[in-house]
């Protein structure tokens, strides 16, 4: 309780923004994205799951779902006034909001991960990266903040601008109030959720997955990307991993609109995220669709992963 009465669970979204001191503009921006997942929610419930009969940038065909929880986060962000440029896994360009980005903010996202598992209901989310000015195309340790919406039996949020991670859940009248602050991850994992074919896993990868069961990790996978990094933060345990695979190596991830903001946000919980080789939040992009392997989730497991690849030179 504070000294006025008001527990935790009062304390909404732009409150525990304006608390900590964070830019008007960013709040801004942070509500505007967080107000858009009440339309996604109902295009979930009540939208077409068909295939829209288009393709991405990345040659998969999209989703009618996908599709339109793009224009919907899309329109948000051009709302918002405070946004120059924006990179869209579902747009095959930036989108230029502002010709000047001097004090204003870009944003990488993925209007609905997961959506391929949609169908079967199981939870997707929305996952956001947001940097001051013109330049996506920076390490991701320069993001000023990182957030993600999941839809699944409740619709929660979670963000950082750099001072800890924090939860929040969506009430009756669809405004997001908090649930927990500082939310800290275990140095060692129980659970781990691997991405991937594993006929097509390396002898390296092998030798880690083989590490894990024998320290006691039980397998928890979703299928989902949103959901399992939720499910390290929330149990305070557990590592995600979509490594390098035989024909494959920078695994399956996008840099820009998957990796850096969960990297950012398990960072700030106390966790690491790697590409087996160094920290996720040191890589510059060279492109919109750059991808990477991913070891995310307890310090000490992660530092596992880089030690073991190194001993295998992969």
């Amino acid at each position: 309780m504070s000294e006025r009465g008001t527990t935790k669970f009062q304390i909404n979204l732009r409150r525990h923004l304006r608390e900590r001191g964070v830019d008007p503009d960013l709040i801004h921006l942070i509500c505007e994205i967080a107000k858009s997942s009440n339309y996604v929610i109902n295009a979930i419930r009540t939208g077409d799951l068909g295939v829209a009969g288009t393709s991405n940038l990345y040659g998969e065909k999209q989703l009618a779902l996908d599709v339109l929880a793009d224009r919907i986060v899309t329109k948000r962000l051009k709302h918002s006034g405070v946004v120059g440029n924006v990179f869209s896994e579902e747009a095959d360009d930036i989108i230029c909001m502002s010709e000047n980005c001097d004090g204003l903010y870009s944003v990488a996202f993925d209007p609905l991960d997961g959506s391929s598992i949609v169908d079967v209901n199981l939870a997707v989310g929305t996952i956001v990266s947001i940097f001051k000015g013109c330049n996506l195309l920076q390490p991701g340790r320069k993001q000023v903040a990182a957030m993600y919406i999941l839809y699944g039996p409740r619709t929660t949020l979670m963000y950082s601008t750099g001072e800890g991670v924090h939860e929040f859940g969506m009430n009756q009248l669809m405004e997001y109030t908090l649930i927990n602050e500082n939310i800290q991850i275990k140095p060692k994992a129980t659970l781990y959720s691997p991405g991937g074919l594993r006929n097509l896993f390396t002898p390296a990868i092998e030798e880690y997955v083989r590490q894990l069961e024998l320290d006691g990790c039980k397998l928890r996978y979703s299928g989902g990307f949103v959901p399992d990094i939720n499910q390290v933060l929330i149990k305070g345990t557990g590592i995600f991993l979509y490594p390098h695979l035989q024909g494959q190596p920078n695994g399956k991830l996008r840099l820009s609109f998957e990796l850096n903001p969960m990297a950012f946000l398990v960072e700030q919980a106390g966790g690491a995220a790697s590409d087996g080789h160094g920290p996720i939040l040191d890589r510059i992009p060279e492109t919109k669709d750059e991808r990477a392997p991913i070891f995310i989730g307890c310090r000490e497991d992660v530092a596992m992963a880089e030690e073991i690849i190194g001993r295998y030179s992969e």
